[in-house]
């Protein structure tokens, strides 16, 4: 009997193995193609629990058999690219089941936009969304340990856990949450697979805790590697395995459901944009502006301001403005200033929100007196039309980029880079340099308040010279990365096009420690390997995608 025959009488939901699917799915947001065996629909937890189970009790049959889940696919790493089996959890794990005592509970399948939308009905949100908000799903949110605009406030992913439901390789389902101490006693002494999980766990952040002290990245966020260093609070006394699930890339563990703390909408905002001529004093600048505890502080280059020029019309189209001709009129200054003084080479966007207008209002004079001694011209937004075009500018780069450079695609590989602040004025020109000694067409924009900028080149892919151009160009770049004490990636996780780069970060004992890690979870592999831990240069070269 072949597999898919086998896996059809043990799976509620639909297997498919035409040619178009397999295609569709041999791709996601990154530069990578991976041709599945198999694409699977399940329509539950059940269904996770059985296919997992029917690939551990088999993989010693057939040891190419594996699988990756997927949710909306918009993943930038190729983190749910698999040559076996890829499980879809769109098209029937999704829903809020319900969103009470500020917390949500959510199926993995679920768009943000349509979470959000329940969750506003009660003036809550989930504040570490993606600048691409409106096409990613929650399991993914998850699985790459997301962040966004509100990440210098509210940090990342891994902060709004209360509790996980995972399928782990045994085929079977747990309730993964935060443990005290003798609540972690009694699960090692249960002695089993999930007891061993914990034990291994403990044992591997105890006995090696100054050196997983010390890899731990030193800036604000990071998604590299498996978060060894956060599993165990030593002040608070709590063990939390899902600070090492979440940002994992079911690698560890598949998500069936989600437990999500949210946080009261605050009712007013505020947004200050500064126009920057030159870089050198970005990083005292942007170290003043965080002392005033700024909800963001995004940013975006001369080059994607050029791009919103340039595709003007199609930019105010993406607005939901009920008034296009004033919207329009509403960028006079910009343009007055861009006429008389040139482009800026970096837009800052500085957002204060909070419940009480008067203070909000104290902050914003606050930071013009903080700004003046600079020079740099500045703007404050008034209303929220006003501060919707800066945001638009902002999240509509890397689309208007995609759509109208002919002959070219988007080539995110090293589009999620950072590095701490201070930093910033001798890194940002060093980037560039790499960048431009290669001719790349790009735009760099990203959050200049963590460090953490996204530049995506556009690259001619019918070129296959272009593939060493980016196996050079990523590795000029992720060495500087490193120099700086920086990640090479703060959000979108490392899958196919990062796990390879793991080394330049992590010592041989921290990467050892995360293949013992790996090993614990999943001993036979089959968790969407080649994530994380064994992926080598060698295979990310051979799966770009050329023309």
């Amino acid at each position: 009997m072949s597999l898919e025959s086998s896996l059809r009488e043990i799976f509620k939901g639909e297997i498919l193995s035409d040619t178009k699917t397999l295609s569709a799915y041999s791709h996601d947001a990154s530069l990578c193609t991976v041709m599945p065996a198999l694409v699977g629909y399940p329509k539950n937890s059940h269904d996770i629990q059985a296919i997992v189970k029917y690939i551990s009790d088999h993989k010693a049959e057939d040891k190419s058999l594996s699988i990756a889940v997927r949710s909306a696919g918009t993943c930038m790493a190729g983190g749910s690219l698999s040559e076996s089996i890829v499980l879809d959890v769109m098209k029937y794990m999704h829903g809020v089941e319900s969103i009470k005592k500020m917390t949500a509970i959510v199926l993995p399948g679920t768009f943000y936009r349509d979470f959000e939308v329940e969750t506003l009905k009660q003036n809550l949100i989930l504040p570490c969304y993606t600048a691409s908000k409106n096409i990613c799903a929650i399991g993914g949110m998850i699985g790459n340990n997301c962040a966004g605009e509100k990440t210098l406030r509210y940090g990342k992913m891994e902060n709004f856990i209360e509790s996980l439901d995972v399928v782990f390789s045994d085929g079977i389902e747990y309730a993964v949450k935060p443990l005290t101490k003798t609540e972690l006693d009694s699960k090692i002494a249960q002695n089993d697979f999930e007891g061993n999980i914990y034990k291994g766990v403990w044992d591997i952040v105890i006995q090696n805790k100054e050196l997983l002290a010390k890899a731990k990245p030193k800036v604000s966020k990071n998604s590299a590697g498996y978060y060894l260093w956060n599993v165990w609070d030593d002040h608070a006394q709590i063990f939390d395995l899902t600070k090492l699930i979440v940002g994992s890339q079911g690698t560890l563990g598949i998500v069936t459901k989600a437990n999500l703390r949210l946080v009261p909408v605050q009712s007013k905002s505020k947004l200050f944009v500064i126009f920057l001529r030159d870089l050198t004093k970005l990083s005292e600048l942007v170290n003043k502006v965080l002392d005033l505890k700024p909800d963001s502080l995004e940013s975006y280059d001369d080059a994607t301001m050029k791009l919103a020029v340039k595709f003007f019309p199609e930019m105010l189209q993406s607005m939901k403005a009920s008034n296009f001709l004033k919207l329009i009129f509403s960028f006079i200054p910009e343009a007055l200033m861009m006429a008389t003084g040139g482009l800026p080479k970096l837009i800052l966007l500085v957002e204060f929100t909070g419940d009480n207008e008067k203070e909000i209002d104290a902050k914003m004079k606050m930071l013009e007196q903080v700004v003046k001694p600079f020079g740099f011209k500045t703007h404050i937004a008034k209303s929220p039309a006003d501060s919707e075009k800066y945001w638009t500018i902002r999240r509509e780069s890397f689309n208007l980029l995609r759509k109208h450079v002919a002959g070219r695609r988007t080539a995110p590989f090293i589009e999620d880079i950072i590095v701490n602040p201070e930093h910033m004025p001798e890194f940002l020109p060093k980037i560039r340099a790499i960048l431009d000694s290669y001719n790349l067409v790009y735009t760099i924009a990203g959050h200049a308040g963590n460090g953490n900028f996204h530049i995506i080149p556009l690259m001619d892919m019918k070129d296959h010279k272009n593939v060493d151009v980016i196996m050079e160009v990523g590795e000029k770049v992720y060495d500087l990365v490193v120099s700086y004490g920086g990640s090479i990636t703060a959000e979108h996780n490392d899958g196919i096009v990062r796990s390879p780069y793991l080394p330049k970060m992590f010592s041989p004992e921290v990467l050892m420690l995360f293949r013992k890690t790996k090993d614990l979870f999943d001993p036979k592999g089959i968790l969407n390997p080649g994530k994380k831990v064994g992926t080598t240069l060698d295979y990310f070269k051979r799966h770009i995608t050329v023309e």
